[in-house]
């Protein structure tokens, strides 16, 4: 076993491909396991790819004992939530299976810790203060299959702790935002279901007018908002991870954001900002299994890890990403107005 080199699965997407990018900052070897559903091979720079479907025990197990895996952190699986309340089936197959298959692979190859990448949508919409920045401790609710899914996972994840010795951690995100700063890599995802992105293409005229899912939210602008939290400060808090003390429980879960809520038209009023153009727009309704707010304590992730964000500013969240919409994006253009810049 090489105490240096973890198994990234889903490493090729976004958040896996900048988590992979830290890892080799950090001195360790990234070993990336994606089926490229949803990832870019372009996207595995630091270490080799290994392709397979998560949910395949054998394959993932084939995986950790060649390379010799100490460690593993899982991004893979189904992220959209609209869809989720669609295709219920596919997350809950993806989203569960696939942990329970690397849980599977990790005890028959003598490896203890997980890193898992979770979500706010486990807290579905809490009760009380609207706008509150939500605690660890709260209960856990989901309103959607995606936030089901994930949760379920992490509750087999702690009970394989609580059975078998496993370590685990889970990282519970709220939106993840931006592109590596070096233009190296970033957001690709086809077709794209994010805001950032999409307002972006809009107000560059790349893509079609945007639309904002519902205005009727009991939100200060009607919009819904979201705390948003660079890819690369995500990606520095799984590395940090990796070491995080566990407690007796072997398990701990832990938000990761800025505790700052953005309502949907203050994203769009950023991307104005910094493209200098204006965003078009039209409000359709509610997606359903939306929540109104969804705003992070993350004073565990810093106090546990020693975690510290470094992009504090939407508007340089907002310009990593435009920066990046403008680049060939792994070998491919895809703007065609090579003079349009980013203020």
């Amino acid at each position: 076993m090489n105490d240096r080199r973890i198994l990234v699965t889903g490493g090729a997407g976004y958040i896996g491909s900048h988590t992979a990018k830290a890892l080799a900052a950090a001195g360790y070897e990234p070993v990336v396991f994606d089926d490229l559903s949803n990832g870019h091979a372009e996207a595995v720079k630091w270490g080799p790819l290994v392709r397979g479907d998560v949910r395949n025990q054998g394959a993932v197990e084939a995986c950790i004992r060649e390379y010799g895996i100490s460690a593993v952190i899982q991004f893979a699986g189904l992220i959209e939530v609209g869809r989720s309340v669609l295709e219920p089936d596919a997350f809950w197959d993806t989203n569960l299976n696939g942990v329970a298959s690397v849980l599977g692979a990790m005890r028959a190859c003598g490896v203890r810790r997980i890193v898992f990448s979770s979500t706010a949508a486990v807290y579905g919409q809490p009760e009380g203060e609207l706008l509150a920045p939500l605690k660890e401790t709260l209960p856990l609710q989901p309103i959607n299959p995606y936030g089901d899914s994930k949760l379920a996972a992490e509750r087999l994840i702690a009970a394989h702790a609580r059975a078998y010795g496993i370590e685990g951690v889970a990282l519970r995100y709220f939106n993840a935002a931006g592109a590596d700063p070096d233009g190296e890599i970033g957001e690709a995802h086809s077709p794209e279901s994010h805001l950032i992105p999409l307002a972006i293409e809009a107000a560059l005229g790349l893509g079609s007018p945007l639309t904002v899912f519902g205005q009727d939210f009991p939100t200060p602008d009607g919009a819904c908002v979201r705390d948003y939290i660079h890819v690369a400060d995500l990606a520095q808090a799984h590395v940090l991870a990796l070491a995080a003390d566990v407690g007796p429980a072997g398990f701990v879960a832990m938000n990761l954001g800025l505790g700052r809520g953005v309502s949907v038209l203050e994203v769009i009023a950023a991307v104005d900002r910094v493209t200098g153009r204006t965003t078009p727009f039209a409000v359709g309704p509610r997606r359903a299994g939306d929540p109104a707010v969804l705003v992070a304590d993350p004073g565990a992730a810093r106090e546990r890890l020693g975690w510290e964000p470094s992009f504090a500013s939407l508007d340089d969240i907002v310009r990593t990403a435009a920066a990046w919409r403008l680049k060939p994006r792994f070998g491919r253009r895809l703007v065609s107005e090579p003079a349009l810049q980013v203020a």
